[in-house]
């Protein structure tokens, strides 16, 4: 099963796609790369990291594999630090490789320029399935939804689904505490939304949560922890 996309650049030079069925972008119209660096790896798995430096797996836990950027950047980080990742993500609609063959991701960074090779992996493992895709990269790729789904414990969640407007069903306080449900004593959950809606689920579910800067372009996102 899949939708219609078309790629489009963002103001930081990178892709993202935008679906007419639903008007919507996969990321931010201000940069599709900063806003995931900014929002998931630097508030989420880094920040999770420096709180519980010497607890390994790490165990993320994804809502919209989408083009794969967060997880290709998961994988990036856990080479570079060697750091173990357990990856779990879900994606009702995955993408052809017409399509992301043609994402530029890889392309954006130099530095990082020789882990390319991993992000067409990421796309190319079987669904459903666990994949060791790397020495410290080992995911499983679930083609479901989050009301399907069946999750993992995790340290660190990326609620990258679209905007509450857009997939309201996600962002209700029944979806998210399933979500909640499956989280460690002490794992964090970090999104670029700052709905105050949002933030009220969650404070109700029992997480501490953060409003925090945006990604350029985006004032707040939301950051919440569930205590140990």
């Amino acid at each position: 099963m899949s939708r219609e996309v078309k790629i489009i650049t963002t103001e930081d030079g990178s892709h993202s796609l935008f679906v007419p069925e639903l008007n919507e972008t996969y990321h931010s119209f201000h940069g599709a790369y900063r806003e995931s660096v900014h929002v998931f790896m630097l508030y989420g798995l880094e920040a999770w990291a420096a709180r519980n430096p010497s607890q390994f797996p790490i165990r993320i836990f994804e809502v919209g594999f989408g083009t794969g950027l967060n997880a290709w950047l998961s994988l990036v980080w856990a080479e570079q630090y060697k750091v173990p990742l357990l990856y779990h993500s879900i994606e009702p609609f995955p993408l052809e490789k017409e399509v992301y063959g043609q994402l530029n991701y890889t392309e954006v960074d130099t530095s990082i320029y020789h882990y390319a090779p991993y992000f067409h992996m990421l796309h190319e493992a079987p669904w459903n399935e666990g994949a060791i895709v790397s020495e410290y990269f080992n995911m499983k790729k679930d083609k479901t939804t989050l009301e399907e789904s069946v999750l993992y414990p995790a340290d660190v969640v990326f609620f990258d689904a679209f905007a509450p407007s857009k997939q309201p069903e996600l962002w209700t306080k029944e979806s998210l505490d399933k979500v909640v449900d499956a989280m460690n004593p002490g794992a964090v959950f970090v999104t670029y939304c700052a709905q105050g809606q949002l933030k009220r689920n969650l404070k109700e579910l029992g997480l501490e949560v953060e409003t925090l800067p945006g990604p350029p372009g985006k004032k707040e996102m939301t950051r919440a922890w569930l205590p140990i």
